[in-house]
């Protein structure tokens, strides 16, 4: 008799897990298996070979997936203008800012081991910030300033939703860009022999942009992120990131600084001239375009990775399918609900809001373009661009490597052509 109610058992688990759906892993798939169509993806083809052959870009690559299945991921155009190389699938770009939606995730990683709360104040873990002044008056001729004193601290919450009041260096405002540059704050790119821990020790000592919590100010919050990882997990950003999220993902393709055995893949950096005509990226305030290449030791969490299309889907699906991918919990699915939620309250991120790491579409901006409301997304200062739309079950990234770019339509174009061809 227990044998029987052993095996009704058994067969019982059987029938529920049979009814449990399984978290998606990526693979490639035609469109039609998930309601998308090849004939009409067809039109991104022809509209992306266009901004091609008119040389307003050198070379774009795309990866569209839905439910799980990649149903679109090509390179077109060129990886080097010059040699008339071909752009591969598996180019290696600088991701730049794509990185602060990692490190972010990071942080909730810490928070779920029940290290630290995202109401805690900064200070806790990194003492320089303990009595952040913020700006009051700013001499534009000597770049000499006043402040007031901060009426709250700077919380882990804050950083994660960029109203901490940091400003950031080189394109933020006037303001950060003279103060930053004075003092000597790195932006993240280009800087393999800074040190974040010194460099943020410097930022806490200089003034906020405004007061914590009251304005969204695109910012450095990141890079100091990736320094409270480093001070609560004992390891360097490099390696948290490596043994928590890139290892257990598979991202294989995702780095700081690239691997010698790597290098022939990272592509090439274009910018314009004063025709718009596409030319090579020249180094600029001694930084150099193949700064990925470099041995250093400076992991900046809101700029420095270089990464692949593919190795960016993953950790987007990651996302998508509430916290786990291919049999690896990296986050509960709470966790990723709180994420995805609405962390600004009245403040707003042009017509969107902001959660913990992603720019989050409303109402007001599914009206505007097809990506439905809840949707996530970002991009890179390097001209890459990602999303993931839970309702439809999107993932789609759209890369190129040049900026500026004054045909940055191509990216609103993608999404349309992304969603046109839905069917079902």
């Amino acid at each position: 008799m227990r044998s029987v109610f052993t095996l009704l058992f058994l067969c019982l688990q059987l029938t529920v897990s049979a009814q449990k759906p399984l978290a998606p892993v990526l693979q490639e798939a035609r469109p039609e298996t998930v309601g998308m169509s090849a004939d009409r993806l067809q039109r991104l083809d022809r509209v992306v070979q266009q901004y091609i052959d008119e040389g307003k870009q050198a070379g774009v690559a795309v990866l569209i997936a839905r439910h799980g299945k990649i149903v679109h991921h090509k390179a077109y155009g060129y990886d080097n203008l010059a040699q008339k190389t071909p752009l591969r699938r598996d180019a290696i770009f600088r991701i730049a800012s794509q990185t602060k939606a990692i490190t972010s995730m990071g942080v909730l990683i810490l928070l779920e081991e029940g290290k630290l709360l995202l109401d805690d104040p900064i200070s806790k873990y990194i003492p320089a910030f303990k009595a952040t002044p913020v700006l009051d008056k700013f001499n534009e001729k000597d770049t000499s300033f006043t402040t007031v004193p901060a009426r709250r601290e700077i919380t882990i919450r804050h950083l994660l939703t960029h109203t901490s009041g940091i400003g950031y260096p080189q394109i933020g405002s006037k303001e950060a860009n003279a103060i930053y540059a004075k003092y000597s704050i790195p932006s993240g790119i280009g800087t393999p022999n800074a040190n974040l821990a010194e460099a943020v020790d410097r930022l806490a000592k200089l003034p906020l942009l405004s007061q914590p919590g009251e304005r969204w100010i695109y910012s450095l919050s990141i890079d100091v992120l990736g320094r409270l990882i480093e001070v609560v997990s004992g390891q360097s950003l490099d390696a948290f990131l490596r043994t928590r999220l890139f290892e257990p993902l598979g991202m294989n393709d995702t780095f700081f600084y690239l691997p010698t055995s790597k290098h022939n893949r990272l592509t090439t950096l274009y910018t314009e001239d004063a025709d718009k005509k596409t030319i090579p990226y020249p180094a600029r305030n001694g930084q150099s375009a193949d700064y990925p290449k470099q041995a250093g030791g400076f992991y900046s969490g809101g700029a420095g990775l270089s990464s692949t299309l593919l190795d960016y889907a993953i950790f987007l699906q990651m996302v998508m399918n509430g916290g786990t991918y291919n049999g690896k919990r990296i986050l509960s699915p709470t966790t990723i609900r709180m994420a995805l939620s609405n962390q600004i309250g009245d403040l707003n991120v042009g017509a969107g809001k902001f959660g913990l790491g992603f720019a989050l579409t409303t109402e007001k901006g599914a009206a505007r373009m097809p990506i439905s409301e809840g949707s996530f997304d970002w991009g890179g200062y390097f001209g890459t661009t990602y999303w993931g739309d839970p309702k439809e079950g999107i993932v789609a990234l759209i890369y190129t490597q040049k900026v500026p770019n004054s045909f940055g339509d191509l990216t609103d174009k993608f999404k349309v052509l992304v969603y046109q061809a839905i069917g079902e």
